[in-house]
């Protein structure tokens, strides 16, 4: 099973949903519960038989759909795109079993179960039609979540994220069938094969042109500002389980996506547009961190928080080296433990109060203090606070991007100040103070269920920023391999500068497909 293990990760969850449809309504939970578990188990079995020493792809498959058009379902996994996938079948687990929604419920497991389908198929596949089809897929549950069981602005919120997701997949796809053309015209066979791709080396003018369409796609996607519109609404809609997939998991489909497609395809256009890149994410960080300062709904707050934190993922990247580009790596995961976990904490205090809204409560600790305990780490480690899983991240992502600008990275570094301020002004609203409402006087504590979905994640966080090591030497390998990749094709000086050469030994990925199959 080993040698086909990516695509039982993939199909695996969507076929146990067909049969959920058949398991009583009684028996539904539980039947999630334990799917969930043996997909998580799986994802543990794909971590434990990886090999860290190697940076190229592994675990690979490979079969023909349409070979006369280049189109072939190819899967791998390597540094880069393995904890991703453990983190979805984690947060698929956490999310299911967690679950506070009464309405449809089975509903809501099979359509959770579908989209866990979709995220495992985007981080596994090393076709572009195959990462597209997943890509394109995973709109759907999502859609249906918010629009079935979201609040008052459901239907407004649904539809401008799959049209705003939708229309720049559109201009992404574009981009593929180009890149294809390309390979064809250089090659003489069609191949939609991505480590295919890595083979080409393109004049700098078609760089430039197929680096903005595959742009925006994937910036829509994180998002970016100014694309970043549809996200506050999405959030503030979504039901609690909604908004935590959505921040710990497909927010990264679009981080990730450039550093599988952008960077190596494109190196000398992503080092043109690394300064218009940063500015935007500059912008980003320091805007919404000032908007979420603003809002009153504690759920808002998050949301913005999440574009901002986003934004520094997106300056990792782009610093084109090793430690900016592992340390955007690392902040994905952070990023999504933490920020899925205070979504679960907000999703706790609305399913006791039905109310988001922060001048309501006041004086929390006092009759919750093991919520406003593990509320106060998730903030702590949302902040970058160090022995924190996203101070981590940020210090590399940061530390990265310093070698390319010092003003930006300090204009960057600001924004973590902002986010500090308006995280600890959100707690002291909630938490300290007199407890003045009559209605907080009697709220119960979190519970076992409760508690079972949010200790594994402040476990995760502590321990992750104190020994990050187990998963950052694996990501570092692959990342590596992307760097000198990405040096190797750069055409233009500038380019060369800024894209350094790692080791003379580093092993570069396999760069053709089928000699990895």
């Amino acid at each position: 099973m080993i040698d086909h293990i990516l695509s039982v990760l993939i199909f695996f969850p969507a076929l146990a949903g067909l049969f959920g449809f058949m398991v009583q309504k009684d028996g539904i939970r539980a039947y999630g519960v334990a799917v969930s578990v043996v997909e998580f188990a799986l994802s543990m079995v794909l971590w434990f038989s990886f090999d860290s020493n190697v940076s190229g792809m592994q675990f690979m498959e490979h079969i023909p759909l349409l070979p006369s058009f280049g189109i072939n379902y190819t899967l791998g996994v390597d540094g880069i795109s393995l904890f991703i996938i453990i983190l979805s079948a984690f947060f698929t687990l956490l999310g299911i079993a967690s679950l506070t929604e009464t309405k449809n419920e089975k509903n809501m497991i099979v359509t959770l179960l579908f989209l866990q389908m979709t995220m495992v198929g985007v981080f596994a596949a090393l076709d572009a039609i195959v990462f597209y089809v997943f890509w394109e897929l995973s709109l759907v549950p999502m859609l249906y979540i918010i629009g079935a069981w979201g609040g008052p602005l459901r239907i407004y919120a649904s539809i401008k994220f799959f049209l705003y997701t939708f229309a720049g997949s559109l201009v992404m796809l574009v981009g593929m069938l180009f890149m294809a053309y390309f390979y064809f015209q250089a090659t003489g066979v069609w191949s939609f094969a991505i480590l295919d791709w890595y083979r080409l080396i393109l004049p700098e003018n078609l760089q430039l042109w197929l680096f903005v369409a595959f742009f925006i796609g994937f910036a829509i996607k994180v998002p970016m500002f100014p694309f970043h519109t549809w996200l506050p609404y999405a959030h503030g809609q979504a039901p609690t389980i909604g908004s935590v997939i959505l921040a710990a998991i497909l927010l990264k489909m679009g981080t990730y996506a450039f550093i599988r497609f952008s960077l190596p395809l494109f190196p000398d256009a992503a080092s043109f547009f690394m300064i218009p890149v940063a500015i935007l994410a500059i912008i980003m960080v320091i805007y919404t961190a000032m908007v979420a300062y603003a809002q009153k709904d504690i759920k808002q707050v998050i949301a913005y928080s999440s574009i901002s934190h986003m934004g520094i993922i997106i300056i990792g990247t782009f610093a084109l080296n090793v430690e900016g580009i592992s340390g955007s790596v690392f902040l994905m995961l952070g990023h999504g433990v933490v920020a899925g976990a205070l979504f679960l904490l907000v999703g706790v205090i609305y399913d006791r109060r039905h109310t988001k809204i922060m001048s309501e409560f006041g004086g929390l600790a006092h009759v919750m203090p093991r919520y406003a305990t593990i509320f106060g780490i998730m903030m702590m480690a949302s902040v970058g606070m160090p022995l924190t899983i996203n101070f981590v991240g940020e210090f590399l992502s940061l530390l990265g991007f310093y070698k390319q600008s010092h003003i930006l990275t300090l204009l960057a570094g600001t924004g973590i100040i902002v986010g500090a301020i308006y995280m600890l002004a959100a707690y002291k609203k909630m938490f300290f103070g007199e407890l003045t409402n009559e209605e907080n006087k009697n709220l119960p504590d979190v519970n076992k269920r409760e508690l079972s979905a949010l200790i594994p994640l402040v476990i995760i966080a502590i321990w992750l920023g104190i020994y990050p090591k187990p998963v950052l030497e694996p990501i570092n390998n692959s990342v590596e391999a992307i760097v000198q990749l990405m040096h190797n094709k750069a055409i233009t000086p500038e380019a060369k500068s800024r894209i350094p050469s790692v080791i003379d030994n580093v092993q570069v990925i396999n760069t053709s497909a089928r000699e990895a199959h």
